[in-house]
């Protein structure tokens, strides 16, 4: 696939980017340099390859299910400007 200069100034444009004709000659090289190496990852043979999350397998770290404190409702509010019945109080920002 290759990326021509109308292209490489419509994706600037929807990424709300200014660029010059010059740099997007410059650009216009670095995505499809970009774009060829991709192609050449496609060329990669992953058949029987399990998908992984890391390059070392490990087991994802869970806590334990327990019940903890509780009762700290005034705790948490204690700091908030406004409160009441331990619930924050915001002001409207809809009318």
């Amino acid at each position: 696939m290759s990326v021509d200069l109308a292209t490489v100034k419509r994706v600037a444009h929807l990424a709300r980017i200014a660029v010059t004709d010059e740099d997007a000659v410059k650009m216009q090289a670095e995505l499809n340099a970009i774009l060829g190496f991709v192609e050449q990852l496609n060329e990669v043979d992953v058949e029987g390859v399990e998908p992984m999350t890391s390059v070392v397998e490990m087991a994802m770290k869970k806590r334990a299910d327990v019940v903890t404190e509780g009762d700290k409702a005034a705790d948490i509010v204690a700091n908030a400007p406004i409160s009441e019945d331990h619930f924050f109080l915001v002001p409207k920002v809809v009318e």
